[in-house]
């Protein structure tokens, strides 16, 4: 009898440990693959985009830039989608097989997007990083001055040197720093307040503030780690403009908020990727 039971509690032994072996092969507690995408609407849209580009999932035709995993018609792969903050992405990345990140979050993660993205956006126009003021300020000199220091040639180089394809200009005629039409003589001794995030926003403003220095113009760049203060400084009048956001966010912060902050500029782009974290290769996806 004893030897009985001793079989039996051996078998049992053996079966748990290939059902917690199965259960650990998997890539989620289902055995799916789960892809993280960012959870506010306008980069949802940009990542669940970008997944389709490459052929891994079909959405609904009038989607567009507000598609949410809820306009997915098509999922052939049985993907798993986690919506995640934005700037978490990174953080999630180990615990996922794949995270589709803002460049700005790769790069303040001390990740690159050139050599370590499995895809990678192209250049849209629609999701050009701007440069916004609070309603009323667009033509003020304050705001001319710093647009034209931000859509300078030395920026625009900056950007090419630094990011190598990471962030890309969107500027097609770069300037001087300066604009013809300002009276600098009468910003002298002035600051002009601009919130950002971190990377690449506040690196890039650094330029800029040293083309407004030569014309005695102090550049205060306040930096801001989410999505929300940025707006909600310039539209409350504490902070002058800011620079941190496409133009598809600002609308819907716009609508959301009550806010009133408007672009005045497109500087530059920052392709979103998708990135592997216990995979390395999209190939997985479709095994």
């Amino acid at each position: 009898m004893k030897k009985i039971i001793s079989v039996l509690l051996a078998a049992t032994l053996l079966l748990t440990s290939l059902f917690v072996l199965t259960s650990c092969s998997g890539s989620s507690d289902s055995g799916k693959i789960t892809i993280a995408v960012p959870s506010d609407t306008t980069n949802e849209a940009r990542a669940l985009l970008l997944l389709q580009e490459q052929g891994l999932i079909t959405l609904k035709e009038d989607a567009g830039i507000t598609a949410t995993v809820r306009d997915i018609v098509e999922n052939p792969y049985n993907i798993e989608f986690k919506e995640s903050e934005a700037a978490q992405l990174p953080n999630v990345l180990q615990d996922v097989d794949y995270a589709v990140i803002n460049s700005n979050y790769a790069i303040d993660a001390g990740i690159d997007p050139i050599s370590q993205s499995l895809a990678m956006e192209g250049s849209s126009s629609a999701y050009s990083n701007v440069l916004c003021v609070k309603e009323g300020n667009e033509n003020s000199d304050e705001a001319k001055a710093l647009l034209a220091a931000l859509e300078s040639q030395q920026v625009a180089d900056f950007i090419t040197e630094q990011y190598k394809g990471a962030v890309v200009s969107v500027v097609e005629n770069p300037g001087d720093g300066y604009d013809s039409t300002v009276d600098y003589e009468a910003l002298k001794g002035t600051t002009i307040s601009v919130a950002a995030t971190p990377a690449p926003h506040a690196e890039i403003l650094k330029v800029a503030k040293d083309i407004l220095a030569e014309k005695d113009i102090t550049l205060e760049i306040v930096e801001f780690t989410d999505y929300v203060q940025p707006n909600k400084v310039v539209d409350s009048g504490d902070v002058f403009a800011n620079y941190f956001q496409h133009t598809p966010y600002l609308d819907d912060f716009n609508a959301e908020n009550g806010t009133h902050v408007v672009s005045i500029g497109a500087i530059h782009v920052e392709p979103m990727g998708i990135y592997g974290g216990k995979q390395t290769s999209l190939d997985a996806i479709k095994k």
